[in-house]
């Protein structure tokens, strides 16, 4: 399309259309004039821009009601031309920006004409426009008194639009055009040409429109959420432009005390304000309760970006409004100091890069008056803290923390002149202490339970981690707030006063509370490990620098803390109802103790509670375990702020972590595995192991001391347990006299203390079986590698259906008869001297080599520890008490484990055991019977054919009539019976007897009783697991006598009919032929497919 350069060109196009829209105002004609003005160039229509106007300007001013469309062409094409062209001219500037206000005005209200949101937005958008398109200082002509109602109308119109319209695009559109009329726009286009004079006398102006648009302001600013984030930035922008510019101290310097007389007439004078000393303190003490309202609002939006924008009104209030605004500058501060921890990365760096700013030019951290008003403000949320905690919701709690927690960096090392404060020091620690109160009603917390090794032994080989401090805690619940949010800000709080403040001061003062009161203690803990924590230095994040406390006293002061964490009274806590029974069991003891051997963690005598106290409830059961939790995380703290260093403490520290490694408290020991961890990381260990290793010569002294007062070191067998839980080999020569120690205390305390000193001997053993591992003799690896000829007399390949196909030929025949005829005179003792001499085999090189065969070689220290403790268990196994019996069981299936290697002194101790067991099996609990037969098992791979004749005389026939007994029942049984003791009773007894049965070699009679018990489990009756435990036994009957197994499983379903290999031979004839199928069918037909290979 050609576009019109010159104004004589434009003006033939553009005359027809303008005289035609004089003559009928209609939105068509309006539409060919923009039409025509889009081929006209800038230049040109700059030229004819008043007769291009005129024709627009005479239709909105044609008296008459007038269609809403065509007022809104008319002001499109408008601001169509004004946004190409300039003004120049002050009188059209002045009525195109009546006229465009006129165009929203109502006759008979004060409120924007009822018209179409298209209207308002073409109107908004046309005034923006007008402003920007006035050339140089042709725009101050809008800013005289006389033009004061013309600005005030068009201020309160936009205020009106932005307060009261729903829609969010002109609610936008309406904020930026109030910007530019206040002349505060941050375009590009639109530069700042005031001088000081023009400023001042536009800051006298806009002064008289201040209470009306920071009132309207803060309304929109402080509305509904649901406006969104946008509108609430842009109305924070025109607030803190707005006020900056009027209330600058700059500007306000330069104001005479006596107000001028305005030549203007007498209505317009009386709206202009002379902004003197009283004025500027009644609107300051005005703004300070509007910036209140708005700082309080905003500071908690949860979009971060107007919160970002709140910073920025902070900074340019601050900056230029300090004397003016003198009371709202606490309010501000607590912007800053609030939203210095925000959860948003952009707003807490520019947060960080502002208050750095302030420090760099003093205006918070050396100045006097604001270190006093943030004290005070400090104190006072203080004092409210309490309040504020239960009563506000997470979301106020939080805001409220980050506040606290500002005002901490914000002072920085003026905090002490608070701390040193006894009313501040002991009104911020109370509300500390309060605030941390925990929740400790949970009763899960008391029944969850430690079973078996924890975590620590997982961790033993090495630590996979970097050693850097992650303060992973357990995670703890609160009365007051359940947000984990708001904890880890009262972390930081701690921590910002162990950096900043008197650490000496502080340590007394909370170890003070931490003694004073039981409901202070797991508190006051907490805030001790994070001031150390924070003196440390240890991932802090601060804003000033301070003097560091030195290595030494660093050390001292945490030497100090321990003693109180670890003496006798706060840390040897009832937890369960056993511990309540130890305690008072060292309570009767301890009146008739005279005198002990004092040590570093022998129990030393201490006075102890009256019997009264001796009736815990879960509550505070709880509360003990989560104090003594509490500890042990301070453990690691200190760990952590020593360093290397702390290895000098570990005579103190480490037996106490270990003795609560092995708390049958789940809490209690994970946190304290936890602990060990964190050791390991602080002291440079490779592992826990490794700090085991490296410190065990003083943990056994420990030990072996402790265990000669047993009444008083109910403990000890404990930290040898998590020991050899966590350790290896080398340690065996260190412990093996503390073992001897604990087989003589197990025999003097076997009635009380039996299940401590077994659960250690069975760890005892455990390791011993994890350290030495027996290597596999000849005989072992002969039945792994059995050989498939005993049931492989086919050598044919087919399938059920099919049939057998035999591929067996006369020679072979020959030869498997001729072998069973010798192995029959054999078996019947029809063999000559000679044969039996020829097929004697020769001795063994050892036997010929075996000079002295009476005298018996020492044992090694595993074996003889093995042996030891076998001993004491076949004593224990007749014990009154179940669970002693079923740990006398585990321990012994051990020893035998260990004992493996060495017959001569395993089968003797087997013999002495052989009775005990037997009535464990035939006459005990369930569970003993249960137990017991995982320890025959284990017996039956270690000890062979001694047990062979004992098992079939003693044992077989009682299983197998335990077999039969229950088949029924758990043929009718449903689906809960197999959560029954029965049910895992007959299938370890099935999963087992198989393998017993191939190593004691059973044969004849006894596999009979066997294969006739499990063959009823092959029923498809039964449940599914007993079935496939019936099969894996008659698996390993095929491995002991394959002829046998076919013969039965054919006897009871024959699936084909066999015809003879050759015409000499009679047919096969079997019970099972010719049988319909049964409930058998199945189970039987899969181990005879396993059975031909």
């Amino acid at each position: 399309m050609a576009v019109f350069d010159s104004p004589q060109e434009a003006f033939g196009i553009l005359r027809p259309i303008c005289v035609q829209l004089t003559k009928t105002q209609t939105v068509e004609n309006v539409e060919r004039l923009q039409s025509k003005l889009h081929v006209v160039s800038d230049s040109a229509l700059q030229d004819l821009q008043e007769y291009v106007l005129f024709p627009l300007r005479f239709t909105l001013k044609t008296p008459g009601t007038k269609k809403e469309s065509l007022v809104q062409s008319v002001v499109e094409c408008i601001t169509f031309v004004l946004s190409t062209t300039c003004i120049k001219k002050q009188d059209l500037l002045q009525e195109l920006f009546s006229e465009l206000c006129l165009c929203l005005s109502s006759p008979n209200s004060q409120q924007p004409a009822p018209v179409s949101e298209e209207l308002k937005l073409a109107v908004v958008q046309g005034l923006h426009t007008l402003m920007h398109s006035a050339y140089g200082d042709i725009i101050l002509s809008l800013y005289q008194p006389c033009t004061l109602p013309h600005l005030g109308f068009a201020i309160s119109l936009l205020l009106t639009l932005v307060e009261q319209e729903k829609s969010k695009q002109i609610k936008t559109s309406a904020l930026k055009c109030l910007q530019v009329l206040l002349l505060q726009c941050d375009c590009q286009d639109h530069p700042d040409l005031l001088d000081d004079t023009e400023t001042k006398q536009l800051g006298d102006l806009l002064a008289s429109f201040l209470p009306g648009i920071a009132t309207t302001l803060t309304r929109i600013i402080t509305g509904d959420f649901k406006q969104g984030h946008v509108i609430i930035i842009s109305a924070l922008k025109v607030f803190y432009k707005t006020v900056g510019f009027i209330m600058a101290d700059e500007q306000l310097a330069r104001i005479p005390k006596d107000k001028e007389k305005p030549s203007v007439e007498h209505r317009v004078a009386e709206l202009m304000v002379h902004r003197d000393a009283n004025w500027v303190k009644n609107t300051g003490d005005k703004l300070a309760a509007l910036i209140e309202k708005i700082v309080e609002f905003v500071s908690v939006h949860p979009h971060w970006k107007a919160r970002m924008e709140l910073i920025e009104l902070v900074q340019d209030l601050l900056l230029k409004c300090r004397q003016s605004l003198l009371k709202s500058v606490s309010h501000l501060l607590k912007v800053l100091v609030g939203l210095v921890n925000d959860e948003n990365p952009d707003v807490q760096s520019r947060c960080n890069n502002i208050l750095k700013n302030f420090a760099d030019q003093r205006i918070v951290v050396e100045s006097r008056e604001l270190t006093d008003i943030l004290s005070e403000n400090l104190h006072s949320l203080a004092t409210a803290l309490p309040r504020l905690m239960s009563s506000q919701d997470d979301q106020g709690k939080y805001s409220t923390l980050l506040l606290l927690l500002g005002y901490l960096k914000l002072l920085g090392p003026k905090v002490n002149f608070v701390l040193h404060s006894v009313a501040h020091l002991h009104r911020l620690s109370k509300a500390l202490i309060q605030v941390l109160e925990l929740d400790v009603a949970d009763v899960k917390i008391v029944e969850e339970r430690r079973w078996g090794p924890d975590a620590l032994a997982e961790s033993s080989s090495s630590l996979s981690e970097p050693a850097l401090f992650k303060n992973k805690s357990q995670r703890k619940y609160f009365r007051f707030f359940t947000d984990e949010r708001i904890f880890l800000l009262l972390r930081q709080i701690c921590q910002m006063l162990g950096y900043y403040g008197d650490l000496y001061l502080l340590v007394d003062h909370f170890t003070e509370l931490y003694s004073e009161s039981l409901i202070y203690r797991k508190q006051a803990a907490m805030i001790l490990n994070e001031l150390i924590t924070g003196a440390a230095r240890i991932e802090v994040e601060v804003l000033h620098e301070s003097n560091r406390v030195s290595a030494e006293e660093l050390k001292e002061i945490i030497t100090s803390i321990l003693e109180e964490y670890l003496s006798q009274k706060n840390w040897y806590l009832v937890t369960s109802n056993e511990a309540k029974g130890n305690r008072e069991e060292i309570t009767m003891k301890h009146s008739d103790l005279q005198a002990i051997t004092s040590g570093v963690h022998t129990c030393h005598l201490a006075p102890f509670p009256s019997s009264s106290e001796f009736s815990p409830t879960v509550c505070s059961m709880n509360s003990n375990i989560w104090q003594i939790c509490i500890q042990l995380e301070g453990i690691g703290c200190f760990a952590h702020a020593l360093g290397i260093e702390f290895r000098l403490l570990l005579m103190s520290a480490l037996y106490p972590v270990l003795e609560k490694a092995g708390d049958k408290t789940l809490l209690i020991s994970q946190v304290a595995t936890g602990t060990m961890i964190d050791i390991c990381h602080a002291c440079a260990y490779d592992s826990p192991r490794d700090l085991i290793n490296h410190n065990a010569d003083y943990l056994v002294n420990e030990i072996s001391l402790n265990l000669h007062q047993m009444a008083l070191s109910s403990h000890t067998p404990i930290v040898l347990e998590i020991m050899f839980q966590n350790s290896d080999a080398s340690l065996l020569p260190l412990v093996e006299d503390v073992i001897q120690d604990v087989l003589f205390s197990l025999d003097q305390f076997h009635d009380e203390r039996a299940a401590s000193f077994l659960s250690v001997l069975h760890t005892v053993l455990a390791a011993l079986a994890r350290w030495f591992p027996e290597a596999k003799d000849d005989k072992q690896l002969q039945e792994q590698n059995f050989r498939k000829e005993e049931y492989d007399l086919c050598q044919g390949s087919g399938t059920l259906e099919k049939g057998f196909v035999f591929a067996t030929t006369a020679e072979e025949i020959e030869q498997f008869l001729l072998d069973y005829l010798r192995n029959k005179d054999v078996a019947d003792g029809n063999i000559s001297d000679s044969d039996n001499e020829e097929k004697q085999p020769l001795p063994p090189e050892a036997e010929i080599n075996d000079v002295c065969p009476d005298v018996e070689a020492s044992l090694p220290v595993q074996t003889q520890i093995a042996k030891n403790v076998m001993e004491r268990c076949i004593h224990l196994l007749s014990d009154k008490d179940l669970k002693t019996r079923l740990k006398v069981l585990d321990v012994l299936e051990l020893c035998v484990t260990v004992l493996q290697s060495h017959e001569n002194q395993l089968l003797p101790m087997v013999h002495r055991a052989w009775l005990p067991l037997v009535h464990r099996l035939t006459n005990d609990d369930p569970l003993a019977v249960l137990r017991g037969f995982k320890v025959l098992c284990t017996l039956g791979n270690k000890c062979g054919d001694f047990l062979r004749n004992r098992f079939s005389k003693d044992i077989l026939p009682k299983l197998a009539g335990s077999l039969v007994t229950q088949a029924p029942v758990s043929a009718r049984a449903g689906p809960v019976y197999s959560h029954t003791l029965a049910f895992k009773l007959q299938l370890a007894v099935l999963q087992g007897l198989g393998l017993l049965c191939k190593k004691l070699d059973l044969g004849g009679d006894d596999l009979n009783k066997v294969a006739d018990a499990c063959l009823i489990y092959l029923s498809a009756k039964q449940p599914m697991k007993l079935q496939e435990a019936a099969r894996s036994m008659f698996l390993h009957l095929m491995k002991v006598d394959p002829d046998k197994t076919w013969f039965i499983l054919n006897e009871l379903h024959c699936p084909l009919p066999y015809e003879p290999p050759h015409p000499s031979l009679h047919p096969v004839s079997l019970s099972g032929m010719a049988k319909p199928r049964t409930e058998y069918t199945d189970n039987v037909l899969l181990l005879l497919a396993e059975l031909q290979g």
